[in-house]
């Protein structure tokens, strides 16, 4: 760890949490390919398309998450068994709705947002800005897509509040 400059002990706890994300970006991804292969209805075309978007987004998350993992010199967590126990996120039907669907993921970004913002104290206590920097790209990005999410889940009649 020398290398890094880095605190063995105090990053050893940014890691766990980083096991605890990767975990509930795998189940968040195979939710969205679920999603993605049994969306029916009026917004099959939008929502078929934007949840291959978000998954192919997410795959990318996960090596990357795994890979920072690694160059903080741990192994990161690689079975399902393990995934399905850490995660904070649980398994979805395949037969919701389209608005069933979106609450679901709004649902299960707050626990991704929670989950990368324990990730962030860690790592600011550890002083490794460099997880403090990938992880906080994240948050921005799943915060605009929850907005455009809850956005799409609004009747036109509605509108956001003024400040």
């Amino acid at each position: 760890m020398n290398f890094l400059n880095l605190d063995k002990e105090k990053t050893n706890l940014t890691v766990n949490e980083l096991n605890i994300l990767l975990a509930d970006f795998h189940l968040y991804y195979q939710k969205l390919r679920n999603f993605h292969w049994n969306i029916v209805g009026k917004s099959f075309f939008d929502l078929h398309m934007k949840f291959e978007e978000m998954y192919d987004d997410t795959k990318l998350k996960v090596d990357e998450i795994a890979e920072r993992i690694l160059t903080l010199r741990y192994q990161p967590t690689s079975n399902l068994s393990e995934y399905l126990n850490a995660s904070n996120i649980k398994e979805s039907k395949a037969s919701l709705s389209d608005v069933q669907m979106i609450d679901t993921l709004i649902d299960d970004h707050a626990l991704l947002l929670n989950q990368m913002r324990k990730v962030i104290a860690a790592a600011d206590n550890a002083k490794d800005e460099g997880t403090i920097d990938l992880i906080g790209a994240y948050i921005r990005e799943l915060e605009k897509t929850t907005w455009m999410l809850d956005a799409w889940r609004m009747k036109t009649t509605e509108n956001h509040p003024k400040a």
